[in-house]
Formats: C-alpha cells, structure tokens, sequence
C-alpha cells in the first residue's frame, strides 16, 4: 500500500478531520511522507481542509 492510499484510508476511517501529525500516528509513517501526500491528494482534490492544517476526505 502506497502513502498516499494509507493516508487516504486513515481519513476515511476518521470520523472528524485530522491534523498531519495525527495521521503520521494513525498509519505509522513519517510526518514529512505525510505532508507530500497530502500536498498530492489536495492537488487530485481527493481531500479537503476543513479549517487550518486540518484535513478530511472528500465527500
């Protein structure tokens, strides 16, 4: 599995947004791996940020 389809599954799996730092736990990979997908799925609009350095799955 990819960094980017961990990241994107933990949001899924998340009921409210969450922060990057957050995430890197919740999928056990390095916060700067975290922040390039994240950088990438806001790019491909798969992900959203509700308010600041938060971040949650497009519905």
């Amino acid at each position: 599995m990819s960094t980017l389809e961990k990241v994107l599954e933990v949001l899924k799996n998340s009921k409210e947004p969450l922060k990057a730092g957050d995430i890197a736990e919740l999928a056990g990979i390095d916060k700067a791996e975290v922040d390039k997908a994240i950088k990438e799925l806001k790019k491909e609009e798969k992900i959203t940020s509700p308010k600041r350095c938060f971040y949650s799955v497009n519905q």
